[in-house]
Order: C-alpha cells, then sequence, then structure tokens
C-alpha cells in the first residue's frame, strides 16, 4: 500500500520550509519511525519518519527544494522491503523524471554503464551541475557504482585540496616571452559558494532589523569573578554529587539578571508597535552556538528555578542544539537574553538586541588583571561585562544601575539569597 510522505504542519509563524537531508534513498528499505528526511525551517530543524515498515517509491522533493506546510515530498511503500531491482527502478524512475528521459529499466542502466556513462542519483546530478563537475570524472561507491551526492562533494573537495596546493614554478625553458616574473601565477585561488541556510538566512535579518529598528547603546562594566570562583570551588563537589550537574557560571549570572530584572521591569519589557509591553515574569534566552547558527532557547521562570534546574536545562538545550533538535516553542517567547561570548576566548564585544527584548547581557573571558583595592595592586580575575538596551524603552541611568546590580551580586552572591 502507497502512502503520501508528507511535510510536517510548519506553526503559523513559518511560512515555508526546504528540504536539507534525505537519509534515504527510493527502493531503501525503511523501519517503522526511522528518520527519512529533514525539513529545515528559518527556525529549527523538522523530522518527518517512516510510518511503517517498507521503502520509499519516490522522491518528490530534492534537497534544496522549498516546500510548504503539509506538502506532499515523496511517496512511501508500506510493507515493502528494499532490493537491488528496487533501488535501481526507483532511483531510474525518478533520474528518468528529474532529466526528461523517456522511463528506462535496469537494461537501460546497464546501457549507460557500457557506455561510460556515470549513473548519477537525482541529488547527485544537481550538485554536479552547480559546481561544473564532470560526472564521469567522478567515482561513485552507491549501488551498481551510483554516484551519490557524497561521491560528488568528495570529488569537489579534492579538487578544491588539490587546488589549494602550489603549483610547481615554471621552467625558463618554458616559461612565456616577454613575461614580468611577478605576473606568472604561482597557484590557484579556490573558492567554495555554499549557498545560505534558512536558519542563517533567519538570524541575518533579524540582527539587520535590530540595528535599523532600534536605538541601541550599550554600557560596560567589570565584575571580579573571585568571590564566585571561590564559591564554586568550594561547593562544586557537593553540588555535582547531590544534584548530579555541574556547577557553572552561567546559572550564577541568570540568576543575578532575574533579580536585577525585577528591580528594574523595563529591562524586562518589550516594544510592540507603540507600545510599551512590561512582564510580570522572567524568561531569560541563552545564546547557544550550533552548526547551523546562532539560537537561542529560552528558560521559562527563572524565578523559580534553582541552580541545579537551570544547569541541567542549559545542558540539554546545549545537546539539542548540536544535534538540531530544538523544538519551536523552546525558542519562542523570552524577556530576556544571555550571551556568553567568553567561552570562545572573546575579551570584550557589543551583543546586538534580540528583537523585540529591549536588552540583552554580554558575559566575556575571565582575565587576570592587576587591580588597585584599598590603594594596593592586586591580581583578580576580572570579566568584562556588556549591557546592549534599546533607548526607546531604557534610560541610561536604567541600564547603568541594572548592570551595576549583577556585578553587586555576582562579587557577593550573599546579595542573590538576601535579595538586597
Amino acid at each position: 500500500m502507497s502512502t503520501e510522505i508528507k511535510a510536517p504542519v510548519f506553526p503559523e509563524s513559518v511560512a515555508e520550509g526546504t528540504v536539507a537531508t534525505w537519509h534515504k534513498k527510493p527502493g531503501e528499505a525503511c523501519t517503522r519511525d526511522e528518520l527519512i528526511v529533514d525539513i529545515e525551517t528559518d527556525k529549527v530543524v523538522l523530522e518527518v519518519v517512516a510510518p511503517a515498515d517498507g521503502v520509499i517509491e519516490k522522491i518528490l522533493k530534492e534537497e534544496g527544494e522549498t516546500v510548504e506546510s503539509g506538502e506532499v515530498v515523496g511517496q512511501f511503500k508500506e510493507g515493502a522491503t528494499g532490493s537491488a531491482s528496487a533501488d535501481s527502478s526507483a532511483s531510474d524512475s525518478k533520474e528518468d523524471t528529474d532529466t526528461g528521459a523517456d522511463k528506462g529499466s535496469e537494461k537501460g542502466n546497464e546501457d549507460a554503464s557500457s557506455k561510460g556513462e556515470a549513473i548519477l542519483s537525482p541529488a547527485a546530478r544537481k550538485l554536479a551541475d552547480e559546481n561544473g563537475v564532470d560526472p564521469g570524472s567522478v567515482k561513485g561507491t552507491g549501488k551498481d557504482g551510483r554516484v551519490t551526492k557524497e561521491d560528488v562533494q568528495n570529488h569537489i573537495d579534492q579538487g578544491a585540496s588539490s587546488k589549494s596546493q602550489p603549483s610547481s614554478a615554471p621552467s625558463a625553458a618554458g616559461s612565456a616571452p616577454n613575461v614580468p616574473e611577478a605576473n606568472v601565477s604561482t597557484g590557484e585561488r579556490p573558492e567554495k559558494r555554499v549557498p545560505m541556510t534558512r536558519l542563517r538566512a533567519s538570524i541575518a535579518k533579524r540582527l539587520v532589523n535590530a540595528q535599523q529598528n532600534a536605538a541601541m547603546l550599550t554600557t560596560f562594566n567589570e565584575v571580579n569573578m573571585k568571590p564566585l570562583m571561590d564559591l564554586r570551588k568550594q561547593y562544586k563537589d557537593s553540588f555535582e554529587k547531590r544534584h548530579g550537574i555541574k556547577l557553572g557560571f552561567m546559572s550564577l549570572f541568570v540568576k543575578a539578571s532575574t533579580e536585577a530584572l525585577k528591580r528594574f521591569p523595563a529591562v524586562n519589557a518589550s516594544i510592540d508597535n507603540n507600545d510599551m509591553v512590561y512582564h510580570g515574569y522572567q524568561d531569560i534566552g541563552v545564546a547557544v552556538s550550533s552548526d547551523r547558527g546562532l539560537v537561542v532557547p529560552v528558560l521559562r521562570d527563572t524565578d523559580a528555578l534553582g541552580l541545579a534546574d537551570i544547569e541541567k536545562k542549559i545542558v540539554e538545550y546545549g545537546t539539542k542544539a548540536k544535534d538540531g533538535k530544538l523544538g519551536i516553542e523552546e525558542m519562542t517567547g523570552g524577556t530576556f537574553t544571555i550571551s556568553n561570548g567568553g567561552v570562545f576566548g572573546s575579551l570584550m564585544s557589543t551583543p546586538i538586541l534580540n528583537p523585540p527584548q529591549t536588552a540583552i547581557l554580554g558575559m566575556h573571558k575571565i582575565q587576570e588583571r592587576p587591580m588597585a583595592v584599598d590603594g594596593q595592586v592586586v591580581v583578580l580575575p576580572m570579566m568584562y561585562l556588556a549591557l546592549s538596551y534599546d533607548h526607546r524603552m531604557i534610560d541610561g541611568k536604567e541600564a547603568v544601575q541594572f548592570l551595576v546590580a549583577i556585578k553587586e551580586m555576582i562579587e557577593d552572591p550573599a546579595r542573590i539569597l538576601l535579595d538586597v
């Protein structure tokens, strides 16, 4: 029995998506709930799994093609088993459809092979055409010598690698006459053009809009991390033993930010056209870097979360971001954002707002510096903090006082517990 493979129903905020990766080829056996195709939207990557045991009969939407919510992307045959003939016939059928050739059989593939012509999967042919690759020069590793998309990509990568090696110097006898030596090329300058993913394109659009539409300013301060580092050193073993998670700095910054947001509601607000929306709760987004781009999953109701709860959530979000498993509901909303560029070695930066939020806190690298303490020079582990804010909503006085409040709570963590 044949059934349709459909793209997931997208949330209202997502208009369309792109077929990112087909994990199964036509005719290849699939088990129930096995991942068969990824659909990438401008927010998350959605997974489509096999509805039952069977095989993919036909792919209707190739990798890179745009799909709408619930659109059919392929055909699935329930109960069928994958075989060599199924692979060849399904792939040949799809190949013929893509190239406009007459529908062929396995004999057609054999004829093509006997003529020295490479047999390409549709995705491989598309990649080869885009990069000007001669299919005959690519060694196929697929069934019956079929050239896969991975084969073409490896061929391209190998070509770029060989081109990047300096060519041998031309001999004096073979050099062109009357050509100055400075003008003789000593090697290729390879370039690789890769389409921007929907997620990265969406991030770029939001960041540009934030700079264009907000009156964005940044205020800086520095914090002595020694009290926090001493606290962590003293309790890290007992904390991990009790809660099963390591005590990090991010959870303490989240708690300090939560307390500061209570004292300065404008920093916890957002702008909706001409309205200023004040939130009576604290949902703090934590910027996480992934291969697909920067994502900001949200910690909900941080006032009610303990340090262990925050640490566990951060680890969970980091793992999901790495695997592309974050859901849209985990990244929507948020009243404030924290970005930690210090993990990559950043000493100072000006973070960009995450609209419609009105402020974002930037953490940075801990650097030992000589500081004046009670008239004496002392070497302390210091961190620069940056608060970017929308001046339409937040006055400079509030922004500075908010950042000072965080500084004081980090330098004296007891303030968080005592609410002073």
